[in-house]
Formats: structure tokens, C-alpha cells, sequence
């Protein structure tokens, strides 16, 4: 009898101890009673564990925050959305221009003094843009392809060989201008210009490989420059100096193929990066590239800690392969060391990530004397922390919103967000490399139905890949209409025929998984929907949802998943590069589904290389017209965000006199309200402004 009441009670008693633990949360009062530990605490919760902190590798938003905080870049954005330096003190925008003159035209010194002499005599419009006209002496230039498959079953080849360039002309500009070469056409004729790059190549080339090098050739090239120069006396947490050769280690760890860097579009333009002395940094584009000084925002890692030598020596302490160790293998990627304004100092995987101040900061210490990141997966438990005051900062579920928005304990921002929610289709498999099978499947979502019930209105709907907010987003594509048998009649014509109320081809019912992350409520309620309407049209959905680390290892990074549920995060920048261009389908690469479009290609470099913003928008608009015709995705909506900030925590600023003073948070247009992160002060009571 005893056990049979053990048995009973002793659960029963469980229960009571883990619900009074669960809720349970000591106050923020009772956390400052006798202790002023707490105030200098900025502690932040997550859903998810970061990945890697090293900032040319990681692709989660968690590490994001965490490397923002550790590292550096040359530059960021202030309130205003404009560039500031930060390891950078000052820069220098201009451009070097050349271009080869035709074999049976004038000499290359013959069009030097052509040009040289307008500009004397300021006989052409652009005469005071140009700073010099030289002879660029011949030059050979190294080059590598890569060649695909010509046929099934042969492997791809890279071909490597050498360009010979010959004397060229170079004309050296004050500013980037992306029409010069016209604007010399009027000048010298176009006659004046070689046309033909055939001759810069080597002989002996076979046809395929010459017909891919022929466009390597640069007959006209702008090559924009960035001239950087740095802050000194700035050190890393481990008291090395930061000089500019820990800038061009960055960018060339970047563009080293054994780290699998997530940048490489960004910075893959560059042509050179020099560093002409100890704090400068001469930055080469290869071509014009419109998005070039935005990618200075990386932040820029220690070159003594990571270079070869350092990567062989952690290699043998652990007994490790040096050929096989790479950057990516390095126990700095969970231990990292910057110039940023906090120190790593723990982590504890699915638990937290604590940073301490750098009291040497060149900008001056932080005010908060520690930044922990929590990780609370459950979102019920995370908004009770917040209440309680254990977190300072809360994402606010949608359907919160409505009742928190005016609350006035709390320092409310919200906006539309930079971004999107969507479906992604592995377009490598079937049946999503057939488009009407993917239009069926997005006809046959209700969106609205989404945006209304799973998150409370607080959504609008989005038909393309740019940010809502910008030009460059293509307000007059409309969604698809939400229309099953629309989408039966799609799938009919695609070969699927409806019998016993299952989609069937080939003896086959059309049946996938659809995959997503853990921790993010909205998502599970998502797939659910989603999972329904297509089973009302005949096709059959399993489920999964799994830890954030084991959904990009297992699935994302591998390229190993039917469908997705996932969301972008998305800056100013219009450049997609890296999310839709061809080049980026591979392992730990953005393109995850698979998308290879001609046309669209071209768009992407089209943009990247416009500097005019009314033709960079009309290039993106026809950009978005093509992706939501093809619909890789099937965009489900631009969400509202709704942040809560602990209304005791303020930016504290020395007025006239050295007298301190606090004021306001206030997010930039893009929703950042952590921009000045570093002068956030948390006072023991709610504050009192003025006005």
C-alpha cells in the first residue's frame, strides 16, 4: 500500500517543486538588495545557441551578436544609417581606369598624350575628374577556371594559365565613374579601342577552355580603390597590436577556399589588397562594385593567432593532420579574441555565452562591466525571465503585441522587419525542380490565413527577395492567388493525377518532409498550416523539427532536406549575390536550395556593379520578377517585430562640464536599437526625461 501512495503522491510532488522552480524567478529587486553586481549586468536571451564566433564564418544571428561585440570592423553605421569609422579613421574613395589600345590604331603613348592634352587644356567636360594619365608598362595577370562536367559521368577541372596584357593606357579618376569609358569613346574614337581578346591569351588552349577564358579578359577595366587609414594603438584583448596586415589577413582568409567563408562573394571582387604602410590599407576592385565599401563593416580578426604557423602549432598540440586542420577546426571559433569592446570570457554550450569589458577599449570602456547571452529555448520561459527582470531584453511573441505595445514598464520598439519568412525547395530534387509543381504548392498556402491567426496580424504580405521598405522592391508583382484547385490543375499538367485523393505520378504519391528549427513557436504553428492545405490537394507532408545546430549541420549545410521553413535577415545593400547567384549552391554556401537562373545571374551582377540608384532599381525590380516567377520560394510574409527593453536601462552621454547625463533609446530606421550598445548604462530605478 505504501508504494501504491508513492507511486501516486510522489509525481504529484514533482510536479508542485518543478512548477514553483519554473516559476519561481527572484525579481530584479531582490537581485540589487545589497549588491550593485546586477546593474552592470546586460544579460540578453536567445532561442538558439550561437554557432562560431569567428566572424568570417559564421551565419546565425545568435553569433552574429556575440561577434559584434568581440570584434571590430574598419567601419559601421551610426543612428543615421551613415558610415563612421571605427578601426578605420578616414578613407579615400577613387578610381584607376585602363584600357588597351587596338594593335593597328594609335600607340598607347600616342592616346596618353591625346587625353592628357584635353585635360590640360580642359577642352572635355570631365577635365577636372582626372588626376593623372600614365603608360601602365605590360603585365601578365594569373587566372583559374573552373570547367563543369562536359559530359555525364566526367568530373569538373579547374585550368589555370597566364594573361598577357600589353602596355596599357591608365587614367586615374577623383571619383568612381562607371560611364568614363564613353565619355573617352567621344574623345578618341572608338576605333581607339582593342575589341578583340583573343590575343592576350595563350596558345595551345583547347576550345572549351579558351571559349571560358576569352571572358577573363579585361580590354576596358575600372578598378575602384579604397585607401583605409587606420586607428593606432588599438590592441587586441591579448595585447597585440592591430596593424593593416591583420586587415589583409581578413580578406585573405576569406578568399582562402579551405576556410569555406560565407563572404567570399562580398569580398571576391577585390583585386588586390596592399598594405603600403603599417596603418594603411590599399583596397584594388577588380571591377565596379557598387556594394564595395559596406563590406568594410567586417570585423577583422587576428592575424598572430590564426596564420599558418599559429593553425600548424594548434594542430599538433592536438595531435591533428596539418594538411586537414584548417581555420574552421581552430578552437578560436569558441574562445575568440578581437579589438571589440568585450572580452570573451565562457561558454557553455546551450546554456550561456558571458563577455566582460575590455577596459582598454580605444573608444573608452563600456559601461556595463559584463554582456551575457542566455539561452532559453522555451519562449514561455524566456518571457518570464524578462518579467522578471533576470534578462534585460525580450522578443516579443505576435501574440503579445497587441498588450505590451503601450505598456509603460517596458521600452517598447517595434517596425517591419528587414527580412522574410518563407518555404525553400530543394530544386535539386523532385518534384521541385518542376516550376509548376512549386506554383502549385504556393497557391495552394492561404498567407493570409497565416498572418491573421498563427501571428495576429502582425505581418504584411512579400513577393520577392528584396527588403519591403526599399526601392528596390518591386511593389507591382502580386502575390500568387490562394487557389487549391488552381494548384490541382498545375500539378495535373505537370503529370500528377488525383486518385483516391492522393497526388500520384508514376505509381508515386507526391510526398515530402518539410523541415524547420526548434524554439520558434511561429514556425511549428506555420508548418502545421501549411502541412494541412497540401494535404487538402492530394500531397503528403511529414514534419520535423530539430535543435538549431543540428538543423543547419544536418539538413541546411549538407544540402539534405526536401523543404524548409526559414527567414532572411536582410541590410540595406540590394547585392543578393550570395543568396541567389548560381555560384553559391554548395556546401556552407547561401543558395541552399539550388536556384540557377541565366537571367537572373546577370541581373545580380548588373546591380552589383550599378552605381546609378534609378538603374540599380529598375535592375532589381526585373531581378524580383523573375525569382517570384520561378518560385523557389514561396515567400510567406514580412513580419512585424516588437522588441521589449528593461525601461531602466538608458544611453548615459557626458554633457558640458563633465556632468553626466541620460537619455532615450532610440532605433535606427532599420530597427537597430543597439548601435551605441556600448553607453547603455542600467540605473537601479525607472528613469525621469524631460519633455
Amino acid at each position: 500500500m505504501t508504494i501504491k501512495r508513492l507511486l501516486v503522491f510522489l509525481p504529484l510532488l514533482v510536479t508542485v517543486i518543478l512548477l514553483q522552480s519554473y516559476f519561481w524567478v527572484p525579481t530584479f529587486s531582490d537581485q540589487v538588495k545589497g549588491s550593485d553586481r546586477r546593474l552592470s549586468q546586460y544579460i540578453s536571451g536567445s532561442i538558439g545557441d550561437a554557432q562560431i564566433l569567428n566572424p568570417i564564418l559564421h551565419a546565425d544571428t545568435t553569433s552574429g551578436a556575440i561577434v559584434e561585440q568581440v570584434f571590430d570592423g574598419l567601419i559601421d553605421r551610426d543612428k543615421n544609417l551613415r558610415f563612421r569609422g571605427r578601426l578605420a579613421t578616414s578613407w579615400r574613395i577613387y578610381e584607376e581606369t585602363f584600357f588597351a589600345p587596338r594593335p593597328d590604331g594609335p600607340t598607347a603613348e600616342a592616346l596618353r598624350d591625346l587625353i592628357r592634352a584635353a585635360v590640360s587644356a580642359k577642352s572635355v567636360p570631365w577635365a577636372n575628374e582626372v588626376t593623372g594619365v600614365e603608360i601602365a608598362a605590360a603585365a601578365s595577370e594569373k587566372v583559374s577556371i573552373f570547367l563543369p562536367p562536359a559530359k555525364k559521368g566526367q568530373k569538373p577541372r579547374r585550368e589555370a594559365f597566364t594573361l598577357a596584357y600589353p602596355a596599357r593606357v591608365k587614367v586615374t579618376l577623383k571619383s568612381v565613374d562607371q560611364d568614363f569609358f564613353k565619355k573617352l569613346i567621344i574623345l578618341l574614337g572608338q576605333d581607339a579601342f582593342a575589341d578583340d581578346p583573343a590575343p592576350y591569351l595563350p596558345e595551345g588552349l583547347d576550345e572549351r577552355v579558351k571559349k571560358a577564358a576569352l571572358g577573363r579578359v579585361n580590354l576596358t577595366e575600372h578598378n575602384p580603390v579604397i585607401i583605409f587609414k587606420l586607428r593606432q594603438d588599438v590592441r587586441f584583448h591579448d595585447g597585440h597590436e592591430f596593424d593593416s596586415g591583420d586587415v589583409r589577413f581578413t580578406y585573405e582568409s576569406i578568399m582562402n577556399p579551405r576556410n569555406l567563408s560565407p563572404r567570399v562573394p562580398d569580398f571576391e571582387p577585390i583585386k588586390t589588397v596592399e598594405t603600403p604602410a603599417r596603418f594603411t590599407v590599399k583596397v584594388t576592385y577588380k571591377r565596379l562594385y557598387s556594394p564595395a565599401f559596406g563590406t568594410w563593416g567586417m570585423q577583422i580578426l587576428p592575424e598572430h593567432l590564426l596564420n599558418k604557423k599559429a593553425l600548424e602549432a594548434e594542430a599538433r598540440s592536438l595531435g591533428r593532420d596539418l594538411k586537414k586542420f584548417t581555420m574552421r577546426d581552430s578552437g578560436f571559433n569558441r574562445s575568440p579574441l578581437g579589438t571589440g569592446a568585450f572580452k570573451f570570457k565562457e561558454w557553455q554550450s546551450d546554456e550561456l555565452i558571458r563577455l566582460v569589458r575590455n577596459d582598454d577599449y580605444w573608444e573608452g570602456p563600456a559601461k556595463y562591466n559584463e554582456y551575457i547571452m542566455r539561452i532559453i529555448p522555451d519562449p514561455l520561459t524566456q518571457e518570464m525571465a524578462f518579467y522578471a527582470g533576470t534578462v534585460d531584453s525580450y522578443g516579443a511573441g505576435t501574440h503579445q503585441v497587441e498588450r505590451l505595445r503601450n505598456d509603460p514598464r517596458f521600452q517598447v520598439f517595434s517596425g517591419l522587419s528587414f527580412g522574410f519568412t518563407y518555404i525553400g525547395y530543394n530544386l535539386r530534387r523532385e518534384p521541385f525542380k518542376d516550376v509548376r509543381v512549386r506554383r502549385a504548392l504556393s497557391m495552394a498556402v492561404d498567407t493570409r490565413k497565416i498572418h491573421k491567426f498563427v501571428l495576429y496580424g502582425e505581418a504584411e504580405n512579400i513577393t520577392g527577395p528584396f527588403v519591403k521598405q526599399s526601392e528596390h522592391y518591386n511593389k507591382l508583382v502580386k502575390p500568387l492567388p490562394h487557389d487549391p484547385k488552381g494548384a490541382e490543375r498545375l500539378l495535373h499538367e505537370a503529370g500528377w493525377k488525383k486518385a483516391g485523393g492522393k497526388l500520384v505520378k508514376d505509381g508515386k504519391q507526391l510526398a515530402f518532409k518539410l523541415v524547420t528549427n526548434n524554439g520558434n513557436e511561429s514556425r511549428k504553428a506555420i508548418s502545421q498550416v501549411v502541412q494541412d492545405a497540401w494535404k487538402r490537394i492530394g500531397v503528403k507532408v511529414s514534419l520535423d523539427r530539430v535543435e538549431w545546430a543540428v538543423f543547419l549541420q544536418k539538413y541546411i549545410n549538407a544540402l539534405n532536406f526536401d523543404a524548409v521553413i526559414l527567414g532572411w535577415r536582410l541590410g540595406l545593400d540590394p547585392d543578393l549575390y550570395q543568396i541567389w547567384h548560381s555560384s553559391q549552391t554548395n556546401p556552407h554556401q547561401l543558395n541552399f536550395v539550388g536556384y540557377k537562373n541565366s537571367k537572373a545571374d546577370d541581373l545580380i551582377i548588373k546591380i552589383r556593379q550599378e552605381y546609378d540608384l534609378k538603374k540599380q532599381v529598375g535592375f532589381a525590380h526585373r531581378l524580383h520578377e523573375i525569382i517570384y516567377r520561378d518560385q523557389p520560394y514561396t515567400f510567406l510574409y514580412v513580419g512585424k517585430w516588437t522588441a521589449l527593453l528593461d525601461k531602466k536601462i538608458v544611453v548615459a552621454e557626458k554633457g558640458a562640464g563633465g556632468k553626466s547625463s541620460y537619455r532615450k533609446i532610440h532605433p535606427t530606421p532599420t530597427g537597430n536599437y543597439t548601435y551605441d550598445f556600448r553607453k547603455w548604462l542600467k540605473l537601479p530605478v525607472n528613469p525621469r526625461f524631460e519633455g
